[in-house]
């Protein structure tokens, strides 16, 4: 007989690196056209007047020399410009600032939420009662769910690893579908109501009036806000571009679409329970309405669950006030900001490397993970692109006489194992890690990121301030809604 456990020995795994290539040279579009201007403008300054004529051109080309290599915050100074730009103009027009109207009620359907994520659009599936949300702009719905799971340090390898094939038979079912657009999974930390422990209390509990019974009734009522717990969600966003005939066949429409989606959405079910997690019902308005408010608003998420009828209409779910800063966002009661993970651990690591980051105490944080999948043949035509690209840029660096780059060579390495693994029939998804850290004041909040950073270090991860679009990325990293950035 053979022993069937090797196949689930924990393995360490490696990240693809984020890719550095440009168009030539390692050079991208912006890049090319800076160093453009600046060597013509030095060309026709030495040719038609000469020294003194370079000396009176030097603001031109020392600028276009400056925004083409000169690095500031690790990427170069012209690809600045789009994030400056966009952000001067949405501040010159004052879309850095939300309030809400309570005296104008919101048209019936939509989500009271700041930015762009005010388009978005509310359906209320008539047969499983799940809220699904429509993205008009983007072309996709989206339905969101809760998973239970137990905790993956305290399991042993051999079923972490189990676990973990599990999971990827989970994405893997979403790359194979061809419908969906997107697949989020959000962590997120709140703090315990202590409702858990009341309802034990009211079920075991023989309240009689007496001392004994007083104090251990009080000091469940104290002991629950104190603590922390986690949840995890899933949002499914089906592409509605995708699923057009298959909507068109279901009858067109918001019906159509919801039928298509829910067939993704039992898919999505029956795979999770192979995976040995337990999901809950798809949410309904008034959950989705909750996790909104208590997103925006940290400081009412004990009170939203403690009264099940507070807080609980999602056409007023969203924040009162909002006002964006370059780095930070403050939305009623907290001071929000969103880290990107620039960079995945580049050496192999266990599948557990996040525990740093995603058990740090004392923090209000969402972690959302965003998954895109990448459909077979754009992704294999990708794939060719970049190889091309790779083989093309080392014979132009040989004819000029530039040393290969080591890290350049790694990344081609990166594109020949997941033309391997995409040949072998995986699929491919692109993956972008959001990371939402909230808190009273800024000084807590700049504490936080801190501890944060160093937690990302602990994992093996890098972490960068977004800037510029805080708004954009609060709602990708801490709202369920399958948004991307």
């Amino acid at each position: 007989m053979t022993d069937p456990t090797p196949d689930f020995v924990l393995r360490p795994v490696k990240f693809s690196r984020l890719a550095g290539r440009g168009i030539l040279l390692g050079l991208t579009v912006p890049q090319l056209i800076t160093a453009s201007v600046a060597v013509t403008s030095i060309i026709f300054s030495l040719y038609f007047a000469g020294a003194p004529g370079l000396a009176w051109t030097s603001p031109v080309w020392v600028t276009s020399a400056a925004g083409t290599w000169l690095p500031v915050g690790g990427r170069p100074a012209i690809l600045w410009l789009p994030v400056a730009g966009h952000w001067f103009w949405r501040s010159a027009r004052k879309q850095t600032s939300y309030r809400k109207r309570v005296a104008t009620p919101r048209p019936t359907g939509t989500l009271a939420l700041p930015g762009d994520a005010a388009a978005l659009r509310e359906w209320e599936d008539p047969e499983t009662g799940a809220v699904m949300i429509q993205d008009p702009y983007g072309q996709t719905l989206t339905a969101i769910l809760e998973v239970t799971h137990p905790s993956f340090i305290l399991l042993d390898p051999i079923e972490q690893q189990r676990r973990v094939t599990g999971w990827g038979r989970v994405l893997a079912t979403t790359c194979r579908s061809g419908r969906i657009a997107r697949l989020q999974v959000l962590e997120r930390t709140l703090p315990d109501s202590g409702s858990g422990l009341a309802q034990w209390w009211a079920t075991h509990g023989n309240d009689d009036g007496s001392w004994v019974a007083t104090t251990y009734r009080e000091l469940i009522e104290r002991a629950g806000p104190a603590g922390e717990r986690h949840v995890s969600t899933i949002s499914l966003s089906l592409d509605l571009n995708a699923a057009g005939r298959s909507v068109r066949a279901a009858g067109g429409g918001m019906k159509g679409a919801a039928h298509v989606l829910r067939q993704e959405m039992t898919t999505l079910t029956s795979a999770l329970r192979t995976a040995d997690l337990k999901p809950s019902t798809w949410y309904p308005p008034r959950q989705l309405a909750a996790m909104l408010r208590s997103a925006y608003d940290p400081g009412v998420a004990v009170t939203l669950e403690r009264a099940n009828g507070v807080g609980r209409v999602l056409a007023d779910a969203g924040p009162v006030v909002v006002e964006e800063s370059w780095d930070r966002l403050r939305s009623d009661t907290a001071f929000h900001t969103v880290l990107w993970i620039s960079e995945w651990p580049r050496s192999l690591v266990f599948p557990g490397f996040l525990a740093p980051v995603l058990l740090t105490g004392g923090i209000t944080r969402s972690f959302s993970l965003i998954c895109d999948p990448i459909r077979a043949d754009i992704a294999a035509r990708d794939i060719r692109k970049k190889r091309t690209g790779y083989i093309s840029d080392a014979h132009q660096r040989a004819k000029v006489g530039q040393i290969e780059d080591l890290r350049q060579s790694a990344e081609y390495d990166d594109v020949l194992q997941q033309d391997a693994d995409l040949t072998a029939g995986h699929g491919l998804l692109r993956y972008t890690g959001l990371i939402a850290l909230s808190a009273p004041t800024e000084t807590e909040l700049e504490a936080a990121v801190a501890t944060i950073e160093q937690a990302a270090i602990q994992a093996s991860c890098e972490t960068r301030r977004l800037v510029g679009q805080q708004a954009q990325a609060f709602t990708a990293a801490a709202l369920p809604l399958g948004r991307g950035i």
